[in-house]
């Protein structure tokens, strides 16, 4: 079986476990054989879980290595004292391509204050590299086919739909996950609770009560 098979069948098995509608998953502690106190976790108990599949996600961010456009290996950790909106997609995935120009506005529009948007394309290199180019994609695209799913699975998140959104704080802690097409009014509620967050305005935990209200009452 080919290469292009081979993605093909994990990126269908995946979509297949995946959840169909969307979700907003709260992260759990890094499992490091025992669970975290609270004073590890900077003082906030441990998020509710969501009912969705693939719920258990890493506490913070991941370390991988992906190629981006310009075939240079990064890391998540390249942007240090960022807030990151890590999104993945695909070329072939409509609501994937409908978010895109959201995610140009929310780097413009947040980029001077510490946010940025990293897109993660499980996909073939090629039809990357010409959808980016195609659509002006000005923010760092990271791209992979297996390895880009692996990625996805070392958020915690091993039966995904696309697109789906990892948002996290400056100091790499993944505050919410968003499985779906992300809206302009959902993505306010998010980003004004993490700037909150970042500021010491909240806690993780305020950020993320006040992340679920706020989408609840969209």
């Amino acid at each position: 079986m080919n290469k292009q098979a081979n993605l093909a069948l994990a990126i269908c098995a995946s979509l297949l476990a995946g959840v169909a509608a969307y979700a907003v998953l709260h992260p759990r502690p890094a499992d490091t054989g025992a669970s975290a106190t609270p004073a590890e976790r900077g003082g906030e108990t441990a998020a509710p879980q969501s009912a969705a599949p693939s719920a258990r996600l890493a506490y913070t961010l991941p370390v991988f290595t992906l190629a981006d456009v310009h075939n240079q290996p990064r890391t998540l950790q390249d942007w240090p004292d960022k807030a990151l909106i890590v999104n993945f997609w695909a070329t072939w995935c409509a609501p994937c391509r409908r978010e895109i120009p959201l995610l140009k506005q929310l780097q413009s529009k947040h980029g001077d204050e510490g946010f940025q948007v990293i897109g993660i394309a499980v996909d073939f290199r090629d039809k990357v590299l010409a959808y980016t180019k195609e659509m002006q994609i000005d923010y760092p695209v990271l791209i992979g086919e297996q390895d880009a799913l692996d990625a996805a699975a070392a958020f915690g998140v091993d039966a995904i739909g696309f697109p789906f959104t990892i948002f996290a704080d400056r100091q790499g802690r993944i505050v919410v996950a968003h499985l779906g097409e992300l809206t302009a009014a959902q993505a306010d509620v998010i980003l004004g609770a993490v700037q909150r967050l970042d500021t010491g305005a909240d806690t993780m935990d305020q950020a993320r009560t006040a992340i679920e209200t706020g989408l609840a009452a969209l």
